[in-house]
C-alpha cells in the first residue's frame, strides 16, 4: 500500500525564534543564531505558532527516515542556542606523555608528542568552537552551539 503523506512536527521552546526560508531553517536563541539548510531533502517545511510541522508526500522509506532525522536536528540546534554543547576530552598514554597545547585565542590545538612522534599535529577547530583546558591534567573542554562542529573538532 502506497503511503501518502509522513509528517511530524517540533515544538518552538519559548526563549527561541525561528525562521524558514525555502528549507534553511535559522534559530536565534539567547546563546546566538545557528542556520541549517534542508535543501538536499524533498520536505515541506512550515512554520506554526508554537511549532515546526515537516511534511513529505508520497514518501518512499528513506523519505520516512528523513522526516525524524529533521526534527532531531531542530531539535539539536533549539539545544545549543539555550545551553550549549560541551564536550570533554581527556588524553590518555601508557609510555609518551602527550602534551597538549591551546593556541590562537582558544581556536586551535597542538598535539605534542603523540606516539612518541617528533611531528606536531595541529588541529583548526571548526567557526563558533572554543577549546579551553578543564584544570584536570590531561583534559580539555571543547565548547560550541553547533553540535555537529564541536563533535567534529
Amino acid at each position: 500500500m502506497k503511503l501518502i503523506q509522513a509528517g511530524d512536527s517540533v515544538k518552538i521552546p519559548d526563549d527561541c525564534k525561528v525562521k524558514i526560508d525555502r528549507r534553511i531553517v535559522t534559530v536565534d536563541g539567547p546563546r546566538g543564531q545557528l542556520k541549517k539548510s534542508f535543501k538536499h531533502l524533498q520536505c515541506e517545511l512550515t512554520l506554526q505558532k508554537k511549532s515546526i510541522d515537516i511534511k513529505v508526500h508520497f514518501p518512499n522509506r528513506k523519505a520516512v527516515a528523513c522526516v525524524r532525522t529533521i526534527c532531531s536536528h531542530i531539535q539539536n540546534m533549539f539545544t545549543g542556542v539555550q545551553q550549549g554543547y560541551k564536550y570533554k576530552m581527556k588524553s590518555v598514554y601508557a609510555h609518551f606523555p602527550i602534551n597538549i597545547n591551546i593556541i590562537n585565542d582558544h581556536t586551535h590545538v597542538e598535539v605534542h608528542n603523540f606516539l612518541g612522534e617528533k611531528f606536531v599535529r595541529r588541529v583548526n577547530l571548526l567557526p563558533g568552537v572554543t577549546c579551553k583546558p578543564t584544570g584536570n591534567k590531561d583534559e580539555i573542554m571543547v565548547e560550541g552551539n553547533d553540535v555537529e562542529n564541536v563533535s567534529r573538532s
